[in-house]
């Protein structure tokens, strides 16, 4: 249906396909789904100068709507963001086929055999701003779990998405595979997205990606059940013990490497007893790299820093700005954690192990770090490919959803003739 005047029909047509394509899906072999992958990478390189082509003019469209230079950075693509991209397509590709693999599997006194074995949710809906990369990675995630996915990308995306999505149409008919299993929304209209929450009868679960009125606007508003990523309020905690090679590494890359995502740090915790060595360094070195330091007494005593307000806690900048403050102790700073985080990725800086596994044991963030760049709290850097996205909520689906997450379960149970007494 091209039609996108009529929003409802549109998106109904779109998840009755969705829920056929799923069916065919769900006993598709391993290697026609690995043809399909690995066939969209070649096509993503191969068509790489007309991607950068669509991208240039959603950067135009994204320059004219006033987007933050954080926002057109998630926006751009280069020859070696689509090179990561297609490694990121072969790397799904290469992974085990997790459909049909045998969980658990016991026997019964009264006979029976039980299996419990993965099995494909059926049709996700994955709703993202911004990344048009996303469109590849939750094609390829949702393909090789068994899955149909339907994309919204945003609005300012729309020319990348449909240029990566034709690279995945080319894939899927390199397999024989058919073509409404990855399905992209053709329309800015935001009533696109409305229908797809309500969409009970086609679409399983919908995995919302992007800011928090996007996120809030899903769960708030879904009727199909979610998997919420909110915001990445990341954390670093320097203990009284870290290492200052280390904190100075962890900390400016965590921050530095790249400000608009959902891994950069946005908070700096620092024990008292080291704010004047270590703390001040870490945050001078990062004023010299052009963050600006939004710092509590004694903090404010480091030239460059301003000073933070209320509202500087708890806060996702996704830009190079970065709030900090002192704390007397571990315990001060799980609690700041506890109070302002979004349970999405917080790291402790520290030579202590103690300390390490106390932190670890005190919160409970989807992702824990010890001496490692928050940056990591990546899918393709946990070994998964890829991912759709940092799932903070505790149902099924924690941290970043890959292949494994996109699956259910159901049981296989055998008997010879068994009947119950």
């Amino acid at each position: 249906m091209k039609d996108t005047d009529n929003i409802p029909a549109l998106m109904a047509d779109i998840g009755a396909r969705a829920r056929d394509a799923s069916r065919t899906l769900a006993f598709a072999s391993a290697e026609s789904k690995q043809i399909a992958l690995t066939a969209a990478a070649d096509a993503v390189w191969d068509s790489r100068a007309d991607i950068i082509a669509a991208n240039a003019l959603d950067l135009e469209y994204a320059h004219d709507k006033g987007l933050s230079g954080a926002m057109i950075d998630r926006l751009m693509l280069d020859e070696d963001r689509l090179q990561g991209v297609v490694d990121s397509l072969r790397s799904v590709a290469a992974q085990p086929d997790l459909v049909g693999a045998v969980i658990a599997e016991w026997d019964m006194p009264s006979g029976l055999n039980i299996q419990r074995v993965r099995t494909p949710l059926g049709v996700i809906g994955v709703i993202y701003e911004s990344r048009p990369n996303v469109t590849a990675d939750a094609g390829a995630l949702c393909l090789k779990a068994g899955n149909a996915v339907i994309l919204r990308g945003g609005s300012e995306s729309l020319h990348s998405a449909r240029a990566i999505h034709a690279c995945l149409l080319q894939g899927l008919r390199a397999a024989d595979l058919p073509e409404d299993a990855i399905q992209l929304v053709p329309t800015r209209d935001r009533a696109a997205v409305s229908e797809m929450l309500g969409m009970t009868e086609h679409i399983d679960v919908i995995v919302p990606r992007g800011g928090k009125g996007l996120v809030g606007l899903v769960q708030r508003e879904a009727r199909v059940p979610v998997f919420a990523h909110l915001e990445g309020i990341v954390h670093i905690y320097l203990d009284k013990s870290a290492d200052p090679v280390k904190a100075l590494d962890v900390v400016m890359n965590a921050k530095t490497r790249r400000t608009g995502i959902c891994g950069a740090a946005e908070c700096l915790l620092v024990h008292r007893d080291i704010a004047a060595s270590i703390g001040a360094d870490v945050i001078s070195a990062l004023i010299a790299a052009g963050v600006e330091l939004r710092v509590t007494p004694p903090l404010d005593a480091i030239a460059g820093t301003v000073a933070a307000g209320d509202d500087d806690w708890g806060r996702e900048y996704l830009d190079s700005i970065l709030a900090a403050r002192p704390v007397d102790d571990i315990d001060e700073a799980i609690a700041h954690i506890r109070r302002y985080g979004s349970g999405h990725t917080d790291c402790i800086v520290t030579e202590d192990a103690s300390a390490a596994a106390h932190f670890f044991e005190r919160l409970d963030s989807a992702i824990l770090m010890h001496n490692a760049s928050t940056q990591f709290a990546d899918g393709g850097e946990f070994g998964m490919g890829a991912e759709i996205g940092i799932a903070t909520g505790k149902l099924h689906a924690r941290g970043p959803v890959g292949t494994e997450q996109l699956t259910s379960f159901k049981y296989l149970v055998r008997g010879n003739g068994s009947v119950r007494g």
